[in-house]
């Protein structure tokens, strides 16, 4: 006789997964590939996860580290959905190559309120982490100097600015929401004059997701997040999940990754999936706690999202 599997007990988080800006970056590899045919060229990971890469891979997507990698055979080169310093499209342009940039519009929205700040003459504190791809493309759409990355509580609170200059703030759209909070709060301390930024810069799909996560982990024994390890939102779910109360959060980028034998003694696990994580991901993980437990599934759903971008037009083929 064979023995029964122990019950376990799944809380979905919703939202979860893509979001509207990598579903948008996605479609824009996608559709050029089938208006003009393989290679289509995409400067760095289109978006932070493997199989939506290896994916686009498949159907003839080329990734490159840089525009000197890509041959002037006149296929379309694909910006990331994280952004790209100006630098990037001025070189395209002078190179005469066909682009098509496939930046969030939410980061775009940051880019156009970061040089609006500039025009008028303030100096711009960006919050976000170093070396991450929208954090460059953020920094590069000014002049060296105009703005000052500050990573955590503790930069916040040595930070000095230049004298005599206005000061403002925004941020990178994939940050820990209660982090970005502290730090505003010091820079707000130290400096009371600070300008506003207009509207909030994490993202609604960044900020819902972590509200999700919350929502589960404070009934969960273990908390899954999928996702990948560069994905910067996915990394923060995985934070604030033990935040908000789950005696262990692990991430995993897919099914096989996961050791089913994490969840032995649990009763609830949750699970959620970073923006750039497709949903069948979610579903990989589901069927490996499947093989261990008899598994039930709860959705636990914080916010509808109803937000759709549409893809840049693009010339007939050539």
């Amino acid at each position: 006789m064979i023995p029964e599997k122990p019950a376990l007990h799944v809380l979905l988080a919703g939202p979860r997964g893509f979001c509207a800006g990598v579903d948008r970056a996605v479609r824009i590899v996608e559709e050029a590939l089938k208006r003009h045919g393989a290679p289509v060229y995409v400067r760095h990971e289109i978006v932070h996860n493997r199989f939506v890469v290896e994916g686009l891979e498949h159907l003839g997507a080329v990734f490159v580290d840089e525009l000197s990698e890509v041959p002037d055979d006149g296929q379309p080169v694909v910006f990331s959905a994280h952004g790209v310093p100006k630098s990037v499209p001025a070189e395209a342009k002078q190179r005469e190559m066909y682009f098509l940039d496939a930046t969030c519009p939410l980061v775009s929205k940051v880019h156009r309120e970061a040089e609006r700040h500039h025009a008028r003459g303030r100096h711009l504190f960006l919050i976000g982490h170093e070396g991450h791809p929208e954090v460059v493309g953020t920094m590069g759409q000014l002049p060296e100097g105009a703005m000052t990355l500050i990573e955590d509580a503790e930069a916040a609170r040595r930070v000095q600015p230049p004298e005599g200059v206005e000061l403002t703030y925004t941020t990178q759209t994939t940050l820990s929401v209660d982090d970005t909070a502290e730090i505003v709060a010091i820079l707000r301390d130290r400096f009371p004059d600070i300008t506003e930024p207009a509207k909030e810069s994490i993202c609604y799909a960044t900020t819902n997701r972590q509200a999700a996560v919350k929502a589960v982990a404070a009934r969960s024994d273990l908390v899954i997040v999928v996702g990948a390890p560069n994905s910067s939102n996915s990394v923060r779910l995985r934070e604030v999940a033990e935040r908000a109360g789950a005696p262990r959060a692990v991430m995993v980028q897919r099914g096989a990754e996961l050791d089913p034998m994490l969840a032995d003694g649990c009763v609830t696990v949750g699970i959620t999936a970073g923006a750039s994580a497709p949903e069948i991901l979610v579903q990989e993980v589901l069927d490996r706690l499947r093989e261990r437990f008899a598994v039930s599934v709860e959705d636990v759903t914080v916010a509808t999202e109803d937000v759709i971008f549409r893809i840049p037009p693009m010339r007939a083929h050539a």
